[in-house]
Order: C-alpha cells, then structure tokens, then sequence
C-alpha cells in the first residue's frame, strides 16, 4: 500500500473484516443459546454439552492458533481468510444437519479450525492498512465485533430456534456467513507487510533480526511481573467471564423458565448493546484514566472487576427475575470492556521482539480458560451435584455461584499489575512524562 491508497479503502477493508468477526463470534457461541433443545433432542448430559460448546472447538482452535499465525504472517492472508470462512460457515451448517453427538462434534471441531485462521490473518491486514496512531481506534472498531457477534447468535439464533427448531437457528447464521468469503476474496486487498509503517507519524521499529526462543520469553515474562500479572489476570477475568456466559442461557431456561429464544434475546441484547459500550469505555479507559497515573489504567480495571464480580454472584444467587436481569446489565459488559486495557498492557509491557509472542500466549490461555475448562469443569460439576444432592435442576446454579467468585481472582491480578506498572513501563523503554492535561504521557523509544 502506498502512501496514495485513500483513506476511504482503508475503512471499507476495516468494515468488512469486523462483519467477519460479527459472523465468526455468532457462529461460535450460537450453540452455548441451543444447548437445551439440542441436549433433549440428542440425550445428553451436562457434562457432555460442555466438551461439545467448548472443548471439542477449544481442541482444535487453540492448538492451531499459533499455526495459521505464524502462516498469516508469511503467505497471502486474504487467501486464507476466505478459506477460513468458508471452512467455517460450511462447518456450522453441518451441525444443524447432525444426527448424533460424533456428527455435531466433528462439526465443531471444523468451525474452530476455520475460525482459528480468521482472526490472526484479520489482525494482521488491519496492522498493515492502520498506521501506529490510528490503530486504536481501528481496532476498537473491530472488537465490536464480538459484541455484535454475541447479539446475533444470542437473539437471532434462539429466535430461530423457538420457531423452525435448533437446526434452522445454525443454518441461518451459516448462509450470510458464507457469503462473506466471495466478498473478501473479490474487495479485499492484500497489502505489503509493514506498509502501513509509511504512514506512521512516529518512527516505525525495526522487526527482531533474530529469532527469539521460548525459553527467552518466559525468563522476560517471570522477571516482569506488571506484564506476569496482565496475562493472568486477563485469562483468568476471561474464564470467569465468558465461562459463566456459556451456561447461562441453559441457566435461565431451568431456574427461571426461559423459553430458548427468550433466554437468546435477552443475553443477545445485553451482549450487543452493553458489549458495545463495554468495548469502547475499554479504549477509552487505556488512553484517559491513566493521564494522572498510569497505575490508576490497572487500578480503576480491577475495581471494576471487583464490582461486575459482585453482580454475577448476584445474578446467579437470585430468585427475582427483574433483578437479576439488573445485575445482568452489569455483568456481561465486563467481558468486552477488559479487552482493550489488557491487549494495551501487553503491547506496552513486552518489548518489539516478543509483543507476538506475549499475545499469542494470552490468546493460548484464555481460549483454553473460556472454551475448555470454564464449560467442561462447570458441567461436570453440575452432573455431579445432581446426581450426589437433592439440588435437582438447581445444580448448575450452584456451580455458576461458585465460578462466579473467580472473578476476585481476575482483579486482584489487576491490582498487582498497578503495583508495578510504572517501573516495568520504564524497563521496556516507556518513558513517563509531564504534559499539560496531566502529569503523565508514556512516551516509546525505539527499542
């Protein structure tokens, strides 16, 4: 891309690919709305549905990640975006066609294997379209995204699902999701790696000479503890909150009376409006609430986790329908707002050559956190529980109170990171800074 290419080609690219994401995050959690017609249909148990919704996909999606990454960066990523998409549209109509449980987890193994080359290939056009000052806002855009994803495969699938039944829910997010392969591969421009460094009003750094070993990044990561503490404070605020997220809709189908598509719209809206206004304070709250201090970004972060944490408890806790709708409202936004805080913190707090790796790692563990452990371990416990106590159908709202405490866990991560924010900025070679809206501006130097 030269410096020539209009502006104006550069936010069309960006609006195409965030309606992929749309359909890449509705595609994925459509099921998590299904999971009650589609364990009566097939005779499942809990413990089941949560290596179906999660496991099966988190298999396959995290183990080849970092693959198809590392392919983005070296071949041709419209190519393999449009690949992906397909792989996965095609996969997601399979599991409305399946008649057993081996047949839907076979699909689902597919829809993670078509999703887990989407987002690194999309990440990496954006970085080469957006200069360094624009990237923010850009990907701000773009993470909107996943809460638009949510409301469409929460209310539009379970809609679908209380009229035509579970199947059609899956086949109606499939057809338009497949018809955005045809349109990257025909609009989508494949731009040089690095052009968008032409445009930077900064100065751009060099890409690492040499190749950096794992053994290197874990020795960086144990001796940068703000940067430590990111990571696991982002995996594991992603594990209580998307992992409470999964079961939720069968939640409010068994211990308030939810039809499907009334649980589906409900999460659905909560998902897409509070999601969206959780993505934006995210970026927002990276740029302004630290002008004063940069450890109040991690400070005021951990507050609000603290609080959401508070409102799941609650959520799940009551018997009053209106209240916890309320709480739900506080809730389910945090699982949008942390993104844009931690992915900031990790690009901040890792030096040029290892910023890939240290987001590969966070992606590695909090898909593992949200689609493996958080579905399976909430669905074993809830079998066990109905099958050792006289809780009934109230065993999964037992095992989301007690998964719904782990989000202290995730704060007080947030709260440690505050604690070094400062000096492990200065370390990587961010300098602090007075200016004239506030003390303090973090500076880069080329490093």
């Amino acid at each position: 891309m030269s410096t020539s290419r209009p502006s104006a080609h550069r936010w069309y690219v960006l609006g195409v690919l965030t309606v992929v994401y749309v359909f890449n995050i509705s595609d994925r959690y459509v099921i998590s709305t299904l999971i009650e017609p589609i364990k009566a249909d097939l005779g499942l148990s809990d413990s089941s549905v949560g290596f179906l919704t999660g496991t099966a996909l988190a298999i396959v999606y995290t183990g080849m990640g970092i693959p198809l990454a590392r392919l983005a960066d070296r071949g041709n990523r419209r190519k393999l975006l449009t690949i992906a998409i397909a792989l996965w549209s095609l996969m997601t109509a399979a599991c409305g066609q399946a008649s057993s449980f081996g047949w839907l987890i076979a699909a689902r193994v597919g829809v993670g294997l078509g999703e887990a080359g989407a987002t690194p290939a999309s990440q990496s056009l954006l970085a080469d379209l957006f200069a360094f000052a624009e990237r923010l806002p850009a990907m701000a855009v773009y993470a909107v995204g996943a809460a638009v994803g949510s409301l469409l495969g929460g209310s539009v699938g379970g809609l679908v699902a209380d009229a035509w039944g579970w199947r059609a829910a899956f086949l109606t997010l499939a057809v338009p999701s497949l018809a955005m392969a045809p349109l990257v591969w025909l609009t989508v421009t494949e731009p040089r790696c690095g052009d968008s460094t032409k445009l930077a009003s900064v100065a751009a750094q060099p890409l690492p000479a040499r190749y950096v070993s794992l053994g290197a990044v874990v020795a960086f990561a144990r001796s940068q503890p703000a940067l430590l503490h990111t990571l696991l404070g982002g995996t594991v605020c992603t594990l209580w909150s998307w992992g409470l997220l999964w079961w939720t809709p069968a939640f409010l189908s068994r211990s308030h009376g939810f039809s499907t598509g009334r649980a589906g719209l409900l999460l659905g809206l909560i998902n897409g409006i509070g999601g969206t206004v959780g993505v934006l304070m995210g970026a927002w709250l990276i740029q302004r609430v630290g002008r004063r201090d940069p450890r109040f970004q991690c400070w005021s972060l951990a507050l609000i986790v603290g609080v959401a944490t508070i409102a799941s408890i609650i959520a799940y806790t009551t018997t009053r329908p209106l209240l916890m709708e309320a709480m739900m409202c506080v809730f389910v936004p945090v699982a949008y707002l942390h993104l844009a805080p931690v992915f900031g913190w990790i690009q901040s707090l890792a030096p040029s050559s290892m910023r890939a790796m240290f987001c590969a790692i966070f992606l590695f563990g909090a898909n593992i956190a949200n689609l493996a452990i958080a579905p399976q371990v909430i669905g074993y416990g809830s079998d066990f529980l109905l099958a050792h106590t006289q809780l009934g159908t109230e065993s999964l709202r037992a095992m989301l109170i007690a998964t719904a405490f782990t989000g202290f866990w995730a704060a007080a991560h947030f709260w440690a990171t505050g604690a070094r924010f400062t000096q492990d900025l200065t370390r990587v070679g961010v300098r602090v800074e007075a200016t004239q809206e506030g003390p303090f501006q973090a500076v880069e130097r080329g490093r």
